[in-house]
């Protein structure tokens, strides 16, 4: 074979080598959970993919626990993660990096007590079967209301479920109370009384949030991608507090929500109430990337750690969260 036609073949194979590495760098594993928020309109349509230009797989986790061991694994690239489990996974030097606020959560997050199960104060929750996602924003906030009415765990029996064996469990009889999201939450009220939610917590001090987190290596290949990303995030979330009376049952946005969390779309409008979900002025504010989301993150970590959860925490959360793609992204 001459020269000339073994310089072709090996520069097509090079050719082919580098679309196929862009190819497979374009596929990316989002983390998410089973509850409904305003961004997910954007993936029955596709137009988040669009956006980033991305081949988007999401996996559903249903707690924050699973998706650090994810990103400890490399299975995921970028997720969603409640505070707590944040706080957990960065205290232990997980290789991840807080790129964005992802929401507030209020009234979407509370503990719920089961008809007939004799609680009707705070002080009945005493030898009753609580059930929680360990690790999960809803296990902080629950550790937090036991502070506020002077309990510890220890005065009651806690039980770590995921959200779908906390709706089965309720079903038989098997659990007193559980503090957990939606749609479970909504679930459980059909037989049970709210008794404090999450931003009731949050007034002794005990904020909970989720946060947008990527990889640290996939956050420094994919600087363009993760802006584009958060700004569709930001754009949605803005849509929604801006015109959130035509976020109704017919909007082809909330159909779009209830078919990817699988409820209907009248159950979905009240699920969306009771939640901040940050916007770019919002997020870019001192509260959250302007500094408050590492003092947070912080003050969780402290917490975690003198209640048991966690062996250390770091001087600094402010190296691990990383305004840089929210800034950017709020400018265009």
């Amino acid at each position: 074979m001459n020269r000339f036609f073994k310089l072709l073949i090996i520069g097509a194979t090079f050719t082919v080598s580098v679309v196929s590495q862009a190819v497979a760098q374009t596929k990316v594993v989002i983390g998410h959970f089973g509850d409904p928020l305003p961004y997910k309109a954007l993936i029955a349509d596709g137009s988040l993919e669009k956006a980033t230009g991305w081949k988007i797989e999401w996996r559903q986790f249903a707690s924050g626990a699973e998706v650090n061991a994810a990103m400890a694994s490399g299975g995921i690239q970028i997720s969603e993660i409640g505070s707590s489990p944040l706080a957990a996974g960065l205290s232990s030097g997980l290789d991840y990096q807080m790129i964005s606020a992802g929401k507030v959560i209020d009234s979407s997050e509370a503990l719920v007590t089961r008809n007939g199960s004799g609680i009707d104060k705070p002080a009945d929750l005493k030898g009753k079967r609580v059930a929680v996602p360990i690790g999960s924003t809803a296990h902080y906030s629950l550790m937090g209301a036991l502070k506020m009415y002077g309990m510890t765990e220890k005065d009651i029996t806690l039980l770590g479920m995921a959200p779908a064996e906390i709706a089965a469990a309720w079903a038989q009889n098997a659990i007193d109370a559980a503090f957990v999201w939606v749609p479970v939450q909504t679930k459980l009220r059909e037989n049970g009384k709210v008794m404090i939610t999450a931003g009731g917590v949050a007034k002794t001090g005990f904020h909970t949030f989720n946060a947008w987190v990527a990889h640290n290596k996939f956050a420094e290949a994919n600087h363009d991608g993760l802006v584009k990303f958060l700004k569709a995030m930001f754009e949605i979330n803005a849509d929604y507090h801006k015109n959130k009376a035509a976020w109704n049952a017919d909007s082809p946005k909330v159909k779009a929500v209830a078919a990817s969390v699988g409820v209907s779309p009248a159950a979905v409008v009240p699920m969306l109430d009771g939640t901040i979900y940050p916007d770019a002025e919002l997020t870019m504010s001192a509260n959250w990337m302007g500094g408050g989301a590492a003092n947070t993150i912080k003050s969780t970590a402290e917490f975690l750690k003198s209640a048991g959860r966690i062996n250390k925490t770091a001087d600094d959360y402010g190296k691990f969260v990383n305004p840089e793609f929210a800034r950017a992204a709020a400018r265009k």
